[in-house]
């Protein structure tokens, strides 16, 4: 009989499909969808009002709850679209000269890739893609891999927290420490690490830090944030420059006010973070996160007992936590993908990095072991009609 899930209802993903992709997009419950379009209700119904008399303080309250969620000063962060937004902030902002290198890893989003790659061919800097490689066994041969690409002429690390082709957890607090020792501006892409892993900005001490709300936090899309520490934030330059580069009525601070007031924009995606925290407390979200860390060791056993092929990383929290990526047998990736869906409706996504083929499994509170064991069965049938590949039936 099929598992049953309290938690799959309230989502209003389809009934019929296998959802095991939250990490790209993410997927938003319903009272807190609810509490989105309920906010977007109040801005038609009196447009002036809201982003003209009120926009400041329902701002502020939404940075103040996401601030507390994150472990950051309410003024030291922005609401931004997307994580890839807030990395273009800051790649745009930074004073960049001709030589100058940006470290950081062969691991990283192809946006922001190409972000950086876009900004340093502009400025004439180099972007440098050190190699980490798989497996991974100790966290002190991952810091040692990164940093044994700082030069002298090092101005910027780059790194993502959660890496998105690989789904490893990097050691972003020695990496940060490190560079802070070196004089080294240290960005870190943060997309897959709000709401999955526990978060402490200004412990971190990183310069600037991007996350996305709409995954792992489960709020609508369209809602993330840039934390910048409070004595680089005159580094940044807004990407629009509107009423808030030279504001009638001063903010709480220059950055908060170039970053955050452009005018005409839907911001109930933000003023909806609150009802995704709140809604996380009401269902013991970090019980649910350890169910789901898991469902996902449970999925590492049976690939890994399919496939044959070693794991990234070793089996701890340290390494991963609601979200793992694991080796496959050589072949197309987007056929795999296709055929997945086409054929088992099973969402998840099939990653080409490095010469490499992954499988990368994501488990959000809705998922269930049965969820898994399909994706596994999928998995089976596929491998084998590929092309012979030997797979492994319990």
């Amino acid at each position: 009989m099929p598992q049953t899930n309290p938690l799959r209802d309230l989502f209003l993903l389809r009934q019929d499909v296998v959802f095991l992709n939250h990490g790209s997009f993410g997927a938003c419950p319903r009272p807190v969808f609810a509490a989105y379009q309920a906010w977007q209700l109040e801005l038609e119904r009196q447009p002036i009002e809201f982003l003209d008399r009120r926009f400041a303080s329902l701002m502020q309250e939404a940075r103040s709850t996401l601030g507390a969620f994150v472990g950051a000063t309410a003024d030291d962060l922005v609401y931004v679209p997307n994580a890839t937004t807030g990395v273009n902030i800051v790649a745009r902002s930074l004073p960049l000269e001709p030589g100058d290198e940006v470290l950081t890893t062969d691991h990283e989003y192809g946006a922001m890739d190409r972000t950086w790659r876009f900004v340093c061919g502009k400025r004439g800097a180099r972007y440098i893609r050190q190699p980490v490689p798989l497996p991974v066994n100790a966290v002190e041969e991952v810091v040692e891999a990164i940093w044994a690409g700082v030069t002298p002429r090092t101005r910027v690390l780059f790194v993502s927290h959660i890496t998105s082709p690989t789904a490893i957890i990097l050691p972003v607090a020695e990496l940060v420490r490190r560079a802070r020792e070196s004089g080294i501006i240290t960005v870190i892409d943060g997309a897959h690490a709000p709401g999955q892993i526990p978060l402490n900005l200004e412990e971190l001490g990183v310069d600037f830090y991007t996350g996305n709300c709409h995954k792992w936090m489960m709020t609508p899309k369209g809602s993330a944030f840039l934390y910048a520490r409070r004595d680089v934030q005159p580094l940044l330059e807004p990407l629009v420059i509107s009423w808030g580069w030279e504001p009638e009525q001063p903010g709480p601070s220059p950055f908060i006010d170039q970053q955050e007031y452009q005018g005409t924009k839907d911001i109930a995606a933000y003023l909806a973070v609150p009802a995704a925290i709140r809604f996380m407390h009401e269902h013991d979200w970090p019980r649910v996160q350890q169910a789901c860390h898991e469902l996902v060791r449970y999925g590492r056993q049976a690939i890994t007992a399919l496939t044959g092929l070693p794991p990234l990383t070793p089996d701890s929290p340290t390494w991963f936590a609601q979200m793992a990526a694991f080796p496959l047998p050589p072949g197309d990736g987007r056929a795999l993908k296709k055929r997945l869906y086409d054929e088992f409706a099973i969402e998840v996504p099939i990653i080409s990095w490095n010469d490499r083929r992954l499988v990368r499994i994501c488990i959000q509170g809705y998922n269930t072991q049965d969820d898994v064991d399909r994706l596994v069965e999928a998995l089976t049938v596929l491998l084998e009609s590929e092309g012979g590949h030997a797979v492994r039936r319990g």
